[in-house]
């Protein structure tokens, strides 16, 4: 009868022959039970993620093999407060990557997770009943015995573990760029606000400065249908002829707050470095010192990433957030971030803009297209194909955004084109591409740059703006009025 490599007897003993022909039988018990927690059930739910796209996991494979083969001969309680301890990591770092965070940025972010609601995602609710199956699953496996000891079995371990890394790395293969993405300190620095040349403008206090940064806007790459889209309102004549256009991409990295530095203070970095200490260098300090009145606007809660406390920091002397804004009478949109809608927005900026008594710097990063983006919530996306019937049919969750999208530029360009509005220059920015888990809906946008616009304002008189144009204008019309 022929036997293979790995076939015992309960003796030890037999015909048996290879590198494993004296691993007793238990030992393979053993080992396959160990297995079957640290190597299957450890990443069996991101390896179902393979197939549509994840952030690599090589380091998490490493971990979750490394620590089993360290406890596989402790006590069940401590091979289970390990195996927890290894999903815990695995979550976050798998959050992390597809959000473009470190870790560390993450965990920071938990105490903020009380401002959300992932309860109105089917996908996360999805993704947690999975993890939590799994978990009961690993912990019940746990209760068998995993303490093997023969040598071969433990190479064999160590082996399993890095061809399991290697298999997740061939895997993704093609997406890494999308994922994790961090600045170095030799990244040569690239900003909205720099490349489209409002800094120099707007320091000459010649008209107010309005920058807009809207919320996983991404750069489409290879879809001639969001290519198309993106921006296209702003070329009704009633813009063109107020306005000068100008398009552009730059380099983006990490998330949203990193975003916000990258554009408000010229350099790489989070919000950390200006919690508790302020910097005079930020654009809202220097237009300030220039003579401006420094308005920071947000449709989320104010407590989200503690804008409250570093808005300020950057010289942002006033702060409007979504329980202001709702209280001048924006209405509430709902989602996983609920704030207010932004297309109700534009009109209180460009009230704030025509009542000023000296030049403006405005600010305000929006908040509905952060995804998941559902249907319903007052969002007004349901009937998105309305925008594009190919995207509503292969891509109905960009769709949605760019629906939200759709809607923030009419409500925008409603604003602009009115006789009343004064003297402004707009940039408007993405923060960072949108955060998609699956490889069908991320790869349709570049994975390291973002768009903006500028909409410059044409002096019709030929003339140049000084810094109390719009003071005087204001004046003018409070005198007609009288």
């Amino acid at each position: 009868m022929a036997t293979l490599p790995f076939d015992t007897a309960p003796s030890g003993k037999g015909s048996r022959k290879g590198p494993f022909a004296s691993v007793e039988r238990h030992e393979w018990r053993q080992f396959a039970n160990w297995a079957l927690v640290w190597l299957v059930l450890a990443n069996l739910a991101f390896a179902m993620m393979w197939f549509v796209g994840a952030p690599p996991r090589g380091g998490e494979i490493m971990a979750a093999g490394a620590l089993g083969l360290l406890v596989r001969n402790t006590p069940i309680a401590v091979r289970g407060l390990c195996f927890l301890a290894v999903m815990t990591y695995s979550v976050v770092s798998f959050i992390a990557g597809l959000f473009n965070l470190s870790v560390f940025s993450l965990l920071h972010s938990i105490r903020f997770f009380a401002e959300i609601k992932p309860t109105q995602s089917l996908d996360y609710i999805a993704g947690a009943c999975l993890l939590l199956a799994i978990i009961i699953l690993a912990l019940w496996a746990l209760r068998r015995p995993q303490g093997f000891t023969n040598i071969r079995l433990v190479l064999l371990a160590i082996l399993a573990t890095v061809a399991l890394g290697q298999v997740d790395k061939a895997m993704g293969h093609g997406m890494r760029g999308h994922y994790a993405r961090a600045a170095d300190a030799s990244t040569p620095f690239s900003s909205a606000t720099r490349n489209a040349g409002v800094v120099p403008a707007a320091l000459d206090g010649e008209r107010h400065l309005m920058v807009i940064m809207v919320e996983s806007l991404g750069t489409p790459v290879g879809n001639e249908d969001m290519s198309n889209l993106l921006f296209a309102r702003y070329n009704d004549a009633r813009v063109t002829n107020r306005f000068a256009l100008s398009r552009g991409q730059t380099t983006y990295f990490n998330s949203t707050t990193a975003g916000e530095v990258r554009e408000l203070c010229g350099r790489w970095g989070d919000y950390h470095e200006v919690l508790d200490k302020a910097d005079d260098s930020c654009l809202p300090a220097r237009l300030a010192r220039a003579g401006y009145e420094t308005r920071a606007y947000h449709s989320f809660t104010g407590a989200f990433f503690d804008r409250t406390q570093w808005y300020p920091n950057i010289g942002f002397q006033h702060q409007q957030f979504a329980e202001e804004l709702a209280g001048r009478g924006a209405r509430e949109c709902g989602g996983v971030f609920p704030g207010v809608c932004d297309r109700d927005v534009p009109a209180l900026l460009a009230r704030d803009l025509k009542a000023a008594d000296k030049p403006q710097f405005v600010y305000w990063l929006t908040v509905n297209s952060h995804l998941p983006v559902p249907p319903g919530m007052n969002l007004d996306v349901d009937r998105c194909e309305r925008i594009s019937p190919a995207l509503a049919e292969d891509y109905p969750m960009i769709c949605r955004q760019f629906a939200l999208w759709d809607q923030m530029d009419r409500a925008i360009i409603a604003e602009i084109t009115a006789a009343d509005f004064p003297a402004t220059d707009i940039l408007i920015v993405g923060d960072h591409m949108p955060p998609y888990y699956d490889r069908h809906h991320r790869s349709q946008f570049a994975p390291d740059r973002v768009p903006w616009l500028l909409l410059k304002w044409k002096d019709k008189e030929g003339g140049e703006h000084d810094a109390s144009a719009v003071v005087r204008k204001k004046d003018a019309r409070n005198g007609a009025a009288g």
